[in-house]
């Protein structure tokens, strides 16, 4: 979510909507993501115009370790002296005197007293249900680079981003001519064009040898025309 300034940036919108454009680079670190933005704002890339959305976010609880009466008091009392130390240069501000260097330590010393307090009696109620401390993220598996469709290309560029998706091959028909019909089974056999049917239908058959194939088959078809 941005946040809004008086003197200019994104214009203020009563819901938060994602950003509209293409992706970019996508990158597995918000680190990457962000060494990526700063290299297009060396090279005067209109950065304005991007923005770095994480995918798939997921919520991680580190624990840092385990919990016990002196690490209780101790980190009380560092965050009792942080806070009486503040209060003490408050006040060596705005009333520097010779006294003020004491009043800083007695602050010092109260808020480390007050801080350490806190965090036992809050540890005395939690502990049955709390033994460890931990740190708590939001983290996401992927960073994508968003960018608009008229700057996509440009930001590609500069990134030296190569896998973008490359056009489909045209796909080319290939036209076969049509088959021919084949056959039918009863149809006439007709004679071929050299001539060897009519020859073989008028040569004289020698009684004394016997028949060839195609000599068995020229008469088959003379018995059926009925010549014998």
């Amino acid at each position: 979510m941005s946040t809004q300034s008086p003197f200019g940036g994104r214009i203020g919108r009563a819901f938060p909507t994602l950003p509209k454009g293409e992706t970019v680079a996508s990158y597995e670190t918000y680190q990457e993501a962000q060494a990526a933005v700063d290299q297009l704002a060396k090279a005067e890339f209109p950065v304005k115009e991007l923005a770095i959305v994480g995918h798939d976010l997921t919520s991680v609880e580190r624990i840092t370790g385990t919990l016990s009466w002196g690490r209780t008091a101790a980190a009380g009392a560092l965050s009792g002296a942080w806070f009486g130390t503040f209060l003490g240069l408050l006040f060596f501000i705005f009333s520097p005197s010779g006294t003020s260097l004491g009043i800083l330590g007695a602050a010092v010393l109260i808020g480390a007293g007050f801080g350490m307090i806190f965090s036992l009696v809050s540890y005395s109620i939690n502990r049955r249900r709390r033994d460890f401390t931990s740190v708590m993220q939001v983290l996401a598996t992927r960073y994508a680079i968003i960018a608009e469709p008229a700057h996509v290309v440009r930001a590609r560029q500069v990134l030296g981003v190569t896998d973008a998706a490359a056009p489909p091959a045209p796909v080319t028909t290939v036209t076969r001519p049509p088959a021919a019909p084949a056959p039918e089974a009863d149809a006439p056999v007709e004679p071929s064009a050299t001539g060897s049917g009519s020859e073989s239908e008028t040569r004289e058959i020698d009684p004394s040898r016997p028949l060839t194939y195609g000599e068995a088959q020229d008469a088959r078809r003379r018995a059926e025309r009925g010549e014998e």
